[in-house]
């Protein structure tokens, strides 16, 4: 399993984060994108004590492109090469945006996301705050890997007392992956943790536990443009939800979950590939949308192991999510080991069958 920060270093900058981040809730005329003279893109935004610049990262521009339905290609050759007429463009649309204003989310002085005014707020510092003592009661827990990237918050949390055999010799742990994000970039979760102790291999269950989404009622601000006030209610629907995430943390990490994805992975090894083990990791690339790169490594991975299983093909996609540099692409492949433990066997004859 890919490593991160460490849970001091989480608490230090999501505790630096409260005090720079700040919310806006504005009609999109009341903004206005520049290039500014070296070159950075920029967003000016009215607010209640005048017009504030900041910068937007290249997600939030994304966002900006697509609520303004301009091809994100196109947004970003204009950036580049043409950037009087990307901010021609940007404006001209901007001043035609009427209906709901928009939650623009920014740290640190950069506009982070473009969402809408329906985005339900979960915030990682109070997911953390309510979540973190009922991961750190689990019987010995051990954070194996914490992780807050620009998109994503990773609570990744192991206990040894509870275990499995797949094989003689080879024993996984059962764990739990905790999952936010504030700018849009997916829901916040609960899945199971599957932890292979002989190569220190993560492997995320597909089968969500719990799910919630960013929708919700429209926010309120102290203006039409302007901080957005957390209200009492969504407060009181926070402490409930995050009450709930504590329960299924707990479910998550029990024996019986550990024994059904165990039992699931267990299987795998019964699964044999075809004599042409280059062409079974091509369908998975394919299928599964991984680089070229991912594909040589899980490759590499699945001949180096020496089983050519179901079982070794879902270790070497794990095994290689460490080598990945992008953590969030690292958690993804992860995921992926999960979902091959859950296919039908007609999808792994797909999946291994001769050409």
């Amino acid at each position: 399993m890919k490593s991160g920060r460490s849970l001091v270093e989480l608490a230090r900058e999501l505790e630096r984060q409260v005090g720079t981040k700040k919310d806006l809730l504005v009609p999109l005329p009341r903004t206005h994108y520049c290039t500014t003279e070296n070159g950075e893109c920029a967003l000016e935004i009215e607010e209640p004590g005048g017009m504030q610049r900041y910068g937007i990262t290249a997600l939030a521009r994304r966002q900006l492109a697509e609520k303004l339905k301009i091809p994100y290609a196109y947004f970003e050759r204009m950036r580049t090469e043409q950037p009087e007429l990307l901010d021609r463009n940007v404006n001209a649309w901007l001043s035609k945006e009427e209906g709901e204003r928009q939650l623009l989310r920014t740290l640190d002085g950069q506009v982070r996301a473009v969402l809408s005014e329906r985005y339900r707020r979960l915030d990682n510092h109070d997911l953390v705050e309510h979540v973190l003592p009922a991961l750190q009661a689990l019987p010995e827990a051990r954070f194996e890997s914490v992780e807050l990237t620009e998109t994503r918050l990773y609570l990744k949390v192991i206990t040894p007392r509870i275990a499995f055999e797949v094989a003689p010799g080879d024993v996984v742990q059962a764990g739990v992956v905790v999952s936010n994000s504030e700018v849009g970039c997916g829901m916040l979760s609960v899945q199971p943790l599957i932890y292979r102790l002989v190569c220190r291999n993560g492997l995320i269950a597909s089968d969500r536990m719990l799910r919630k989404t960013h929708v919700g009622r429209a926010l309120d601000s102290e203006e039409n443009s302007g901080v957005v006030f957390k209200g009492d209610t969504l407060q009181a629907d926070d402490r409930a939800f995050f009450l709930k995430v504590r329960d299924v943390v707990e479910a998550a990490i029990s024996e019986s979950t550990l024994r059904a994805a165990g039992e699931k992975l267990k299987d795998t090894k019964g699964i044999r590939l075809a004599s042409d083990p280059v062409r079974t990791v091509e369908v998975l690339a394919q299928r599964y949308a991984l680089t070229e790169s991912e594909r040589s490594g899980v490759l590499r991975g699945l001949i180096e192991g020496g089983e050519l299983s179901g079982y070794g093909l879902v270790n070497a996609v794990t095994a290689y999510s460490q080598q990945v540099a992008d953590y969030d692409r690292a958690t993804e492949l992860e995921a992926l080991g999960g979902r091959l433990i859950d296919l039908a066997a007609s999808e792994w004859r797909a999946l291994t069958a001769t050409a």
